[in-house]
C-alpha cells in the first residue's frame, strides 16, 4: 500500500514543485490549505505521515492527536523544529526535518537587505515610480572596510562571509562553539558577543531559536552597539525583541533594520492580508519605518531550495517507511 501524506499550510507553490519530485515516490498525498492544529486533526486520520511547516502547530497535545490518528512520522519541510513539542513526540512518533535545502538562497537574500537598506533602493524605487529622481535622502555607505558582525556561523552564514569578505568587509563573528580552523582560512575573527556588538557595522542573524537565544536582540544589546548599526534577521524572529527593535529604530541608535522572520509572524506570513487591518501594533509600527524592510520569510525561496526541499522530505517519509536509517531525524538533545 503506498504511503499516505496529510500535507497541512499548502501553497500552489508547495504543490508544484512537491508533485514533480513525488512523480519519482508515488505516495499518495492529500493537500490541505489550512495550519494543522486541533480543529483539523481529523484530518489526518489515516496518514502515515504529517508534513508540516514553520507556522504548523505541533505541541503536547496536536502530538498526542497524531498518535491517536494512527500518524507514525511527522515530517518537516524546514530547518526550525521549535514548533514541535520533542518531549511530548518521544516514543510516540519519530520527527524529521529538511536541515539544508540552499544555504545560498538565504545567505543572497541577506545580503539583498543588505544592499537595500544601504543604498534605500525600496525608496528610490517608489520615488522613480512617481518621477521624483532627487537624491536627498538617499545617501549610503561604502560596505568596503566595514564590519561585519555575524551571531551564528553555520552553512548559510559562512557563505555569507565568504560573499562579504569578496565586498571588502572584515568580519566578526560569534559561535558557541567556535571553529578556529575555519577563521583561520577565511581570514576572518571570533569574538564575544558583546564584542560583536561593539565592533559591527552591521550585525547579521543566523543561529538557531534557543532559550539561549530568544531575544539575543534586545535593550541591553542594543545599547552595547554602535550608533546607526544595521540589523538583519534572515534566521527566527524570536532572536529579537521586536518592542527593543522599535524603541533602538525611535532613539536612532539602531540606523536600519532589515527582517526575513518576525516573532508574532503566523498571523500574518505567506498570508494576503491586504484587505485587512493589520491589528498587531509592532508589526504594523516597524512596518511604517522607511529604514525598515520586511519580506515575509522568503530568504529560502528559490526553485532550487523549493526542489531540495521536496526531494529530502519525500527521501526522509521514504525512508521511513523502509525501515531505514532516518539521517534527518530530530531527537531530543
Amino acid at each position: 500500500m503506498s504511503c499516505r501524506i496529510a500535507f497541512f499550510g499548502t501553497k500552489p507553490y508547495d504543490r508544484d514543485s512537491f508533485e514533480k519530485v513525488n512523480a519519482s515516490f508515488g505516495f499518495d498525498i492529500k493537500y490541505y490549505k489550512g495550519h494543522l492544529n486541533l480543529n483539523n486533526i481529523v484530518l489526518t486520520q489515516g496518514a502515515d505521515a504529517v508534513c508540516i511547516f514553520v507556522n504548523d502547530t505541533a505541541d503536547a497535545d496536536i502530538i498526542d492527536a497524531l498518535a491517536a490518528n494512527g500518524v507514525r512520522l511527522l515530517a518537516l519541510r524546514c530547518a526550525g523544529f521549535n514548533n514541535v513539542d520533542l518531549e511530548a513526540a518521544k516514543g510516540k512518533l519519530k520527527i524529521v526535518r529538511v536541515p539544508a535545502y540552499s544555504p545560498y538562497a538565504v545567505a543572497e537574500h541577506t545580503l539583498a537587505l543588505m544592499l537595500s537598506l544601504n543604498r534605500k533602493i525600496h525608496r528610490a524605487y517608489w520615488r522613480t515610480r512617481d518621477g521624483n529622481f532627487s537624491l536627498h535622502g538617499l545617501q549610503g555607505f561604502d560596505m568596503h572596510g566595514k564590519t561585519a558582525g555575524i551571531i551564528g556561523t553555520g552553512k548559510i552564514a559562512r557563505i555569507l562571509i565568504h560573499i562579504l569578505k569578496g565586498l571588502g568587509m572584515s568580519v566578526v563573528a560569534y559561535d558557541l562553539y567556535p571553529d578556529v580552523k575555519y577563521a583561520e582560512e577565511e581570514g576572518i575573527r571570533y569574538g564575544t558577543l558583546d564584542e560583536v556588538y561593539a565592533a559591527a557595522d552591521i550585525i547579521s542573524l543566523h543561529c538557531p531559536l534557543t532559550p539561549e537565544t530568544r531575544y539575543l536582540i534586545n535593550e541591553d544589546s542594543i545599547a552595547k552597539m554602535k550608533d546607526g548599526v544595521m540589523i538583519v534577521n534572515t534566521g527566527r524572529g524570536q532572536l529579537i525583541q521586536s518592542n527593543a527593535l522599535v524603541e533602538g529604530l525611535k532613539s536612532k541608535k539602531i540606523g536600519s533594520a532589515g527582517l526575513d522572520v518576525y516573532e508574532e509572524e503566523a498571523q500574518y506570513f505567506y498570508e494576503d492580508t491586504s484587505d485587512k487591518i493589520i491589528d498587531d501594533d509592532v508589526l504594523a509600527r516597524l512596518l511604517s519605518f522607511n529604514n525598515v524592510i520586511i519580506t515575509s520569510h522568503q530568504a529560502f525561496f528559490t526553485s532550487e531550495a523549493m526542489h531540495n526541499i521536496a526531494l529530502t522530505t519525500l527521501q526522509n517519509i521514504d525512508d521511513f517507511m523502509q525501515g531505514k536509517p532516518l539521517v534527518n531525524e530530530v531527537k531530543l538533545s
